[in-house]
């Protein structure tokens, strides 16, 4: 079966990307690596001796640059509904962050201690369809923030991707009402035609 035109027009783009070029020279599993490298530059989220919690972590790019902060001092939990091959210092969870099961192989990990960072990432599979995709995303960021809520200590930090549209402007406002600090981030390796954008927050209230 011959490919679409837009189909082919992605996969050029893609092979061309300098940050997909980039993530080949430096051995990084995706080009996702350098928006969180982006973040940490400008927001110094991560820190070493972390207990850290990395969700929509497949194919593992963010907790593979996450576990060089974290060391043996600290702790990394990644998750997600695709396979994640091993990463050192990592406990990896396959499992759809949207079932009960998969939350609750998470709080059993956690232990009843607090977070210092929750990274989401996390993304539905898309439809091409705004009214169909926007309603699962909200519903993923939200399920996020409902975790970070329950788990993050007092200084802990919230970083989270979100596309804009219906509903990203009252999560927002939700945000910043429950967090001291809310930094909206649009980092370069975010492709200029996507609607993604990642709140940086801190300090619960």
């Amino acid at each position: 079966m011959s490919r679409s035109k837009s189909s082919q027009t992605w996969l050029k783009e893609h092979h061309d990307d300098q940050y997909v070029l980039q993530a080949r020279r430096d051995g990084y599993r995706s080009r996702a690596i350098y928006k969180l490298i982006e973040i940490q530059e400008k927001d110094q989220v991560l820190k070493p001796g972390q207990f850290v919690l990395d969700l929509g972590a497949a194919p593992g790019g963010w907790s593979e640059y996450a576990a060089q902060f974290v060391s043996d001092k600290g702790r990394l939990i990644a998750v997600d509904l695709l396979p994640v091959e091993p990463i050192g210092g990592a406990e990896i969870i396959q499992g759809d962050f949207t079932e009960q099961s998969t939350l609750d192989e998470i709080v059993k990990l956690v232990e009843g201690r607090d977070i210092d960072l929750v990274l989401s990432d996390m993304a539905p599979n898309l439809s091409g369809m705004e009214s169909v995709d926007q309603p699962r995303s909200m519903y993923l960021v939200e399920l996020a923030f409902e975790l970070a809520r329950d788990y993050l200590g007092k200084n802990g930090v919230f970083v989270v991707k979100l596309f804009q549209g219906e509903g990203s402007d009252a999560y927002i406002s939700l945000l910043r009402g429950c967090f001291k600090s809310v930094k909206l981030r649009k980092p370069g390796a975010s492709r200029p035609r996507s609607r993604e954008i990642y709140a940086v927050c801190r300090g619960l209230r």
